[in-house]
C-alpha cells in the first residue's frame, strides 16, 4: 500500500509540473495581437523637427526673460487642438502637429523662452473648462528632440490609442 501512495506521489507531482510547463507555453502563444488602427511608429519616436521649428525655437531662446528662480516652476493649460489657453510668462507657444506620416494624432510641442533640456515635466490631462471633467486618458512627456527649449507631449485615450488631449503642463527648475 506504501508504494501505490508513492507512485500515485510521483505521478501527481509530475503531471502538475507537465500542466505549468504546458500552462507557461499556451500563454506565450496566446500574447494580444496589436490593435487595428495603431500607427507603426514606436511610442517613443518624436516628428522630425523642421526648419520652421527650428527658427521659432531659436527666436524662443533670444527673447527670453530671465528663467524662473530654482524651486518655481513654468507652466502651461493646452487644448486638445494644440492651442495654449494659459500658461506662465516663459511659455511661448504651443502646437500639435498634423497626423501624417510619421507623426500620430495626440503629438504636440510646448516652446519656452529658455533651456528645459535638463528640467523635470509633469503633466496630466486636463482642462481649464469648470464645467467640464475632461476626457479619460493618459499623457507623457520628454525633451523634444533638437530643442533644447521645447518639449515634447504624447497623448492617448484610456484604451491607449493615440488620440489628442487636452493637457496641463509643468516644467521644475
Amino acid at each position: 500500500m506504501a508504494t501505490f501512495f508513492k507512485r500515485k506521489a510521483t505521478v501527481v507531482a509530475l503531471a502538475a509540473l507537465a500542466l505549468t510547463v504546458a500552462g507557461g507555453g499556451i500563454a506565450v502563444a496566446a500574447q494580444p495581437e496589436p490593435k487595428a488602427g495603431q500607427p507603426t511608429q514606436s511610442a517613443g519616436q518624436q516628428p522630425e523637427v523642421s526648419p520652421a521649428e527650428r527658427q521659432a525655437a531659436r527666436s524662443a531662446m533670444r527673447a527670453t526673460l530671465a528663467p524662473p528662480a530654482p524651486g518655481q516652476v513654468a507652466w502651461a493649460v493646452v487644448s486638445s487642438t494644440g492651442v495654449l489657453l494659459q500658461h506662465s510668462g516663459n511659455v511661448v507657444s504651443a502646437f500639435r502637429f498634423p497626423p501624417g506620416p510619421g507623426v500620430s494624432p495626440g503629438q504636440f510641442q510646448v516652446l519656452l523662452d529658455y533651456d528645459v533640456s535638463q528640467k523635470a515635466y509633469v503633466a496630466t490631462v486636463g482642462t481649464n473648462d469648470s464645467a467640464n471633467v475632461p476626457p479619460a486618458g493618459e499623457v507623457s512627456v520628454a525633451p523634444r528632440l533638437l530643442t533644447p527649449n521645447g518639449v515634447f507631449v504624447q497623448t492617448r485615450n484610456s484604451v491607449g490609442i493615440f488620440s489628442p488631449r487636452p493637457f496641463h503642463l509643468v516644467v521644475t527648475n
